[in-house]
């Protein structure tokens, strides 16, 4: 599995390169110094994950996928390779928290878009409040990790240019709660935990979290 894992992402790797301009950025050290993390990113299109895999080469950083998705035999070979996470969106979630906890205490960090789906606008959407319960399951470190150009890429393909691709990463912090918050609390924690990576984006990508972005944390203890 070692030798597949560096040959697809040898492959990979060359296409994100044809096709973008990474700039240099300082992801995998960082990932090196606090892995395994939950890593958390606005969404835009499908360039964040072989990105994530081929800067962070060849520390091990998987993601979460939705369990239909292994019904295409090229997506679950690659799936299976990088030691993805299925989701079952009907619900069955602890199954989910499970495997991500395994695959963490593996070594392995896991790639995670608060928001849930990919943003139209490349504006951040609201976030979803499961990446607050499964930080207090797992009791796992985060990682806000934002980008943006990307948004451009299937104009600049149309034109026949590689797309700037620019990856921020924010400081690394846990969720300082006991027990299991209310709702209220948890959507105050999961509105400090976007606003980090909100703050790593240009101002008018930052949507709703805004004013999130510039605020001190209640709930967060930064690493």
């Amino acid at each position: 599995m070692g030798f597949r894992r560096a040959a697809v992402t040898y492959i990979i790797k060359g296409i994100v390169k044809c096709l973008c301009k990474v700039e240099k950025n300082e992801f995998a050290s960082v990932l090196s110094r606090n892995g395994p993390v939950l890593v958390i990113f606005n969404h835009v299109n499908f360039l964040e994950i072989p990105i994530f895999l081929t800067e962070s080469y060849p520390l091990p950083v998987s993601g979460l996928a939705k369990s239909e998705s292994w019904k295409n035999p090229i997506l679950a070979f690659l799936f299976n390779t990088f030691h993805v996470v299925p989701i079952n969106r009907k619900g069955a979630f602890s199954d989910t928290f499970k495997q991500v906890r395994q695959a963490m205490d593996n070594g392995i960090s896991i790639c995670i878009a608060p928001e849930g789906t990919r943003s139209k606008t490349s504006v951040l959407q609201r976030g979803k409040a499961g990446i607050v319960q499964l930080a207090l399951d797992t009791n796992a470190s985060i990682l806000p990790v934002a980008h943006h150009g990307g948004e451009s890429f299937w104009k600049n393909l149309r034109r026949f240019r590689r797309t700037p691709f620019h990856l921020e990463t924010g400081r690394p912090f846990r969720i300082k709660y006991e027990g299991r918050p209310g709702r209220g609390e948890r959507e105050e924690i999961l509105s400090e935990v976007m606003g980090q990576i909100a703050r790593l984006l240009p101002a008018q990508m930052r949507g709703i979290y805004a004013q999130q972005a510039e605020c001190e944390c209640k709930y967060l203890d930064f690493i």
